[in-house]
């Protein structure tokens, strides 16, 4: 029997298997296509991201949220796409075309964000459904202090944008540094609208940000009160972890659709109403969802299929 060297015996060992790849994807301008990317993101384990560059070659797999053009150029160059539509079903939502196998060479597996508690009806064939996409850390700070104000302004027409940030908004933060000392205000597009709203009226008490430039999760865990858009990603926000929230006027018809089917299962408070500020104890308005739908493993599922999707032959 032959005998190798140390040295021959590293040459003759099988390299270590590459890791796999995947390219991540979203409308970073929409607020539920971030955060549900985000947290599918933290659940792919070993699982590299990649960027579409020439010199790495195509990913093993991509997670593309809501953006179906990108889908579609991905699929035609031969790369597994996971296509998640992060919104609720309403009408004239953009929703993910179906297969057409003739023009594309690799596998499209369509899911859409809804939880399990979320009342239809819903469009057919629109998707598999996730479940709730919850955030990784369940969990809030035991010291929490100030509001953070969670708005969505994709898609909402200019007049009703110009209307709320000029009133209502300003309004809501007064009394939010009022009653918590201070106010984070995260928007994901025109931000510089919503500076030009609240500039100089607070001096360091507030202060606004780009939901792509912030970390959303871990906002709301030092937060001591929150305020949110009718937002998919929002309500899973405070359902996971049974925490107040309270809904802004909604602008727009997906955020008025949003709060009108919420409002018939979970009896949440309209964040200029008297209930806005006061504090619950334990599971507050999320004790009224059925436990049977109570699913916040979303993230995990998803990611579960990016990961099988890399291993399976190309």
């Amino acid at each position: 029997m032959a005998v190798l060297t140390p040295k021959e015996g590293a040459r003759a060992l099988p390299s270590a298997a590459p890791r796999r790849r995947v390219l991540l994807i979203s409308r970073d301008d929409e607020l539920d296509s971030l955060l549900v990317r985000r947290r599918i993101a933290a659940h792919l384990g070993d699982l590299s991201t990649a960027g579409m560059c020439a010199d790495a070659g195509p990913p093993d797999v991509a997670l593309v949220c809501d953006d179906t053009a990108a889908a579609d150029r991905l699929l035609e160059k031969g790369v597994a796409v996971v296509q998640l539509r992060s919104g609720q079903g309403h009408p004239g939502a953009e929703g993910p075309r179906p297969p057409e196998h003739s023009a594309f060479r690799a596998h499209r597996e369509i899911r859409v964000h809804r939880p399990g508690w979320l009342p239809g009806p819903w469009p057919q064939d629109d998707g598999r459904p996730t479940g709730a996409v919850a955030p990784v850390r369940s969990a809030r700070n035991r010291v929490r202090s100030g509001t953070l104000l969670l708005m969505s302004l994709w898609g909402v027409p200019d007049e009703q944008t110009a209307a709320f940030t000029a009133g209502p908004l300003q309004a809501l933060v007064r009394e939010a540094v009022r009653r918590t000392g201070h106010c984070t205000v995260v928007c994901d597009t025109r931000l510089t609208m919503v500076r030009r709203a609240l500039d100089g009226r607070h001096d360091d008490a507030v202060r606004a940000v780009r939901a792509a430039e912030a970390d959303v999760d871990a906002l709301h865990a030092s937060s001591e009160a929150f305020l949110s858009s009718p937002t998919l990603t929002a309500l899973t926000l405070a359902h996971a972890r049974r925490s107040p929230l309270a809904l802004l006027p909604p602008l727009g018809d997906a955020q008025r659709d949003l709060a009108g089917r919420v409002a018939r299962v979970v009896p949440l408070p309209s964040a200029d109403g008297p209930g806005a500020w006061a504090a619950h104890v334990g599971d507050g308005p999320w004790a009224a969802l059925d436990p049977a739908l109570d699913d916040l493993r979303g993230a995990q599922r998803v990611a579960r299929t990016l990961r099988q999707l890399s291993l399976a032959p190309r």
